[in-house]
């Protein structure tokens, strides 16, 4: 009688001594667990951001501490607390002084942007650019359509102030010890790359600092400037328009053009001579901003191109919204600064490797 069984036995699904099978359950795990980081990330997308937004806060803050430093030799703690109550004095006395006048002019401007978005539409009608009645009027519903769910969403802006409010809460957390977070991390990471990681930190941390530096610079000189010049041209709501202008100037390049088409719509409403004087200060804030401030803030951090932010601000945007919208930039200085560390480490093994004689 033979003996049935076959000369050689090949492993199965279930013997895990085989270093083939081992193989590829680890690449099945490799993949499994990279389509779950992904989900989690999408899922966990807007918490991410809100904590990417603690982040930048918490770099803002600490960049204050730092500055003040430079002139009060009292502790980091006392230099927080000084910036932090600036910031809030600063907003009360905003809302208080300003607040009442300021609100009864949004339904000023929303007024105005319709009767001259009209107007516009009307004239083009008039050249040729605009064929056709039944598409004038619907550019025209489609337009105050927009303008009004515009309108909507700030009003109803209110309702994003728990998020607001958890950003602020979190970066405060991260500055008041952000070393105590940053070893958290480092604790997760094998003891040789823990240096590195330190250094990129910092290196992120820099980075921050001197991109909201910038940021907040140039929004001070934008709104500013805006309402100075807008009001000593006579064009109306230059106190509003100033400070839209300084707010939307968080937002480079899609912030710059919502501010300048407000302030062109609403200096023609008072005639071609006022209007062309808007149009002058747009250029002039838009000028300095743009070839005095950016290059001195670009020299001491990251520079980043226009158009890698601007399509990074498209794609966020369209992801994530205004707070993709509003965090694309640090977001995409970040991942450059990793970038530029991680090239970095591999050219430095790779250096270290060619020096070093084989065993």
């Amino acid at each position: 009688m033979t003996d049935a069984r076959p000369r050689a036995e090949t492993p199965g699904p279930s013997d895990h001594s085989d270093p083939t099978t081992r193989r590829e359950l680890l690449r099945a795990a490799v993949w499994l667990g990279l389509g779950s980081a992904i989900f989690l990330a999408w899922t966990l997308s807007e918490t991410l951001l809100l904590i990417i937004g603690a982040l930048v806060f918490a770099a803002m803050l600490d960049g204050g501490a730092r500055l003040l430093g430079r002139i009060l030799p009292i502790g980091r703690g006392w230099r927080l607390l000084i910036v932090c109550l600036g910031v809030l004095g600063f907003l009360v006395w905003t809302v208080y002084f300003a607040g009442a006048s300021i609100a009864g002019q949004f339904d000023m401007l929303r007024a105005t942007i319709l009767q001259q978005s009209t107007r516009l539409l009307a004239w083009g009608h008039q050249v040729g650019i605009i064929t056709g009645g039944d598409q004038f009027n619907r550019i025209a519903q489609q337009l105050m359509g927009s303008i009004g769910k515009v309108t909507s969403a700030v009003g109803t802006a209110f309702g994003a102030l728990s998020s607001l409010a958890m950003i602020v809460v979190l970066g405060l957390f991260f500055a008041v010890e952000p070393r105590l977070y940053e070893r958290g991390v480092a604790w997760m990471l094998p003891m040789a790359k823990r240096d590195r990681f330190y250094d990129t930190s910092a290196k992120l941390g820099r980075t921050l600092r001197m991109l909201m530096a910038g940021r907040l610079l140039g929004m001070a000189v934008e709104g500013v400037g805006t309402w100075a010049l807008l009001a000593i041209g006579g064009v109306p709501m230059a106190g509003l328009l100033g400070i839209l202008t300084g707010l939307l100037a968080f937002l480079p390049n899609i912030g710059a053009i919502v501010s300048g088409v407000l302030i062109v719509l609403v200096g023609f409403s008072q005639g071609v001579e006022t209007g062309l004087w808007a149009v002058g200060v747009y250029c002039v804030v838009q000028i300095l901003d743009g070839y005095v401030i950016v290059p001195m803030v670009a020299r001491r951090s990251v520079d980043l191109a226009p158009a890698l932010v601007l399509g990074a601000q498209l794609l966020f945007g369209g992801l994530f919204g205004i707070i993709g919208l509003a965090l694309a930039d640090p977001i995409v200085a970040m991942l450059k600064v990793l970038l530029e560390e991680r090239s970095r480490a591999s050219a430095d093994t790779a250096r270290h490797d060619l020096l070093t004689p084989a065993g």
